[in-house]
């Protein structure tokens, strides 16, 4: 089984489309592919009696594996907020082990799990966990998305410090063209090319700026040992 762990520089910046470009490349070569969205704050009515988050919705749909709610999305919160927020105004508290376990599920049951996570590398889940800290307990690599607009550089080179801090390796990074209108954007993907390479993570996709974005139409190049 392998995994990978999907942050973002920033929230909005197309995590739930590069993961969803993901399973769809890693289905390619491997039958049971599944996506967990970890921790999910916001909430509708999933059609069924139910309420599941947008992005957990998404990733279902890019999974070849259907596995219980309570594995691909163990926290599920009502309000669109920072989780540590959203978690205080449901009264409950954030914790691995719930996350750890649904993981150990979905990894004895499946070829490859792409764990995504919600805003930016040290959004806080509660008081003292952070989205880091649930990386680092899952021991993934990680995929770091850079949305593709003025100030991606800093934002990217930060993230990447700090993933690198923690013992993570970075396994590659995916381009989010964010903003269409953005100035000089070939040459801000050609520094992140050269930066983020130089710590060995590869450009593994360069996704367009969509409308109506499409993963399933995403070019994404898995590495040798990912496929």
């Amino acid at each position: 089984m392998i995994g990978y762990f999907v942050t973002g520089t920033d929230t909005g910046v197309g995590k739930t489309l590069a993961s969803c470009a993901l399973l769809h490349a890693l289905g390619r070569h491997h039958a049971r592919v599944v996506g967990m969205k970890a921790v999910a704050a916001g909430a509708e009515p999933d059609g069924h009696g139910g309420w599941a988050n947008e992005d957990t919705l998404a990733l279902r749909a890019a999974s070849t594996l259907a596995v219980p709610a309570a594995w691909d999305n163990p926290v599920l919160l009502a309000d669109p907020l920072s989780p540590h927020i959203a978690a205080q105004r449901a009264g409950v508290e954030v914790t691995l082990p719930p996350i750890l376990s649904a993981y150990h599920q979905l990894a004895a049951q499946s070829d490859a799990v792409v764990v995504e996570g919600a805003g930016g590398w040290r959004v806080p889940l509660s008081d003292s966990l952070s989205i880091a800290d649930l990386a680092v307990a899952l021991q993934l690599p990680v995929v770091l998305v850079v949305g593709l607009r003025l100030g991606c550089l800093n934002h990217a080179l930060l993230t990447a410090d700090a993933i690198r801090a923690s013992g993570l390796p970075l396994a590659g990074w995916i381009c989010s063209r964010m903003d269409p209108h953005m100035l000089a954007p070939e040459d801000n993907l050609a520094t992140l090319r050269r930066a983020l390479g130089s710590l060995g993570a590869p450009l593994l996709a360069d996704l367009p700026h969509q409308v109506r974005p499409d993963p399933r139409t995403a070019s994404v190049q898995l590495p040798q040992e990912w496929q």
